[in-house]
Formats: C-alpha cells, structure tokens, sequence
C-alpha cells in the first residue's frame, strides 16, 4: 500500500531531506531566485509556500513555527517584513518555476525558482504597449534589415552550388 506516500523523497534521508530543503528556503527567501533542479525545485514549492502564508500573520507564535522550519534570523526577519509586505493581497502562488533545460553533466532537468512579486524582469514585460496590426511610415528600415538577412547567412555550401 502506498498511503501517506505522497511527497518526493529525493534520494535522501528525512533528516538530509530537511536540512536542504531548509537551506534551499533560505536561500530563496535571501536571493528571490535560484537555480535547481526540478524535482527539487517542486519539493522546494510544497515547502516554502506555506511558510510565505504564515509570514502574513507577523505573531511571535507565527514567527517561532517559520523558525523552527528555517532556523536563520536573517531569513526570517527578511521574511517576515520585505516579503510578507509584497504578498500580503495575494490568495497563493508565491513562488514560480521556470524550465531552462538540461545541465550538460547528466541531463537533469534544470529549472530556476522565483518568488513571483520579486522578479522585476517579468513586471517590465507586462507594462509593453500592446502591438497593432495597422501599417505605420517607417517600412524603409525594416526592409533593408530583411534585404541584407538572407545574403549574410549564406553557407559554404550555397555558395558553391551558386558559382
């Protein structure tokens, strides 16, 4: 039977398990972004996001729970004022993973985890104008750069079947 089985072990043992997961919440908290695997990744989720929720209620009995999960007062107080500030009109979903690929070594699956209110890349990106469709007067420029495009990726091999 499978019960109460639901939770990536991560081929470790339940006290390294903690220890890193503990110190991958650390550094998330301090850094905003970090990069993992991710298996890890998704067990880092399941754990600091529950920690963010209690963070929103700054009580010393709050503060002792996160403190035993994280044991850095660095963190916490990082926690409990900065991050708690910016995500105290969000319902849940702190945290955002973003695939990047394969690392080269043995093609584990990579991924970067952000906390979403921190990642100004992402805000700048949301503020664009939205395009149009409609034609504008400048089409002299964009057809030179298209004119010259497809001369400059020419190929040995192109070149000898055109002579």
């Amino acid at each position: 039977m499978r019960h109460n089985k639901k939770f990536n072990h991560l081929g470790r043992t339940a006290s390294h398990r903690a220890a890193m997961l503990s110190n991958m919440a650390i550094s998330l908290i301090m850094h905003k972004r970090i990069t993992t695997t991710l298996a890890k990744a998704k067990a880092l989720k399941k754990y600091v996001e529950p920690l963010i929720t209690k963070s929103k209620e700054d009580t010393t009995n709050s503060r002792r729970v996160v403190f035993s999960y994280l044991q850095d007062k660095h963190a916490i107080t990082e926690l409990f004022t900065v991050i708690s500030q910016k995500v105290a009109d969000r319902p849940g979903g702190y945290t955002r993973i973003i695939k990047t690929g394969f690392r080269a070594s043995d093609a584990a699956p990579m991924c970067f985890i952000e906390l979403v209110d921190f990642d100004e890349n992402m805000a700048k990106t949301a503020k664009k104008a939205k395009r149009t469709r409609r034609s504008s007067k400048k089409t002299t420029a964009p057809e030179a750069e298209v004119a010259e495009a497809p001369a400059a990726e020419t190929t040995p091999v192109e070149e000898a079947k055109a002579e």
